[in-house]
């Protein structure tokens, strides 16, 4: 079994910052790609930056220039650092991995979530 546990969440007033992280555990094999998405109220999941296995990074236009993901494939760990926080950017924060277990035989690729972070920037 694979999970994905998240922290970092909170309050925050505009314009300060806030790191996510988020932890992959158990049987293992490989995590290809590993990112963020949010869910705001009453609007869709959207993507907000993943990064892949070679570290190549993929922002959302909303996102980039103040947010920064990355991860210590050591630590099986992805984190997002986000700064110069909006009020638009209060959302559930989901952690997202495609990742290749180790067992059973053939290794089988699934895409897993986390619970979720809530992350609140108000004005």
């Amino acid at each position: 079994q694979v999970q994905l546990v998240e922290s970092g969440g909170g309050l925050v007033q505009a314009g300060g910052s806030l790191r996510l992280s988020c932890a992959a555990s158990g049987s293992i094999f490989a995590i290809n790609a590993i990112g963020w998405y949010r869910q705001a109220p009453g609007k869709q999941r959207e993507l907000v930056a993943v990064i892949t296995s070679g570290g190549s990074t993929n922002y959302a236009a909303s996102v980039k220039g103040r947010f920064t993901i990355s991860r210590d494939n050591a630590k099986n760990t992805v984190y997002l650092q986000m700064n110069s926080l909006k009020p638009e950017d209060t959302a559930v924060y989901y952690c997202n991995a495609d990742i290749t277990a180790r067992l059973p035989h053939p290794r089988p690729r699934d895409d897993y979530w986390g619970q979720g972070t809530q992350v609140t920037v108000s004005s």
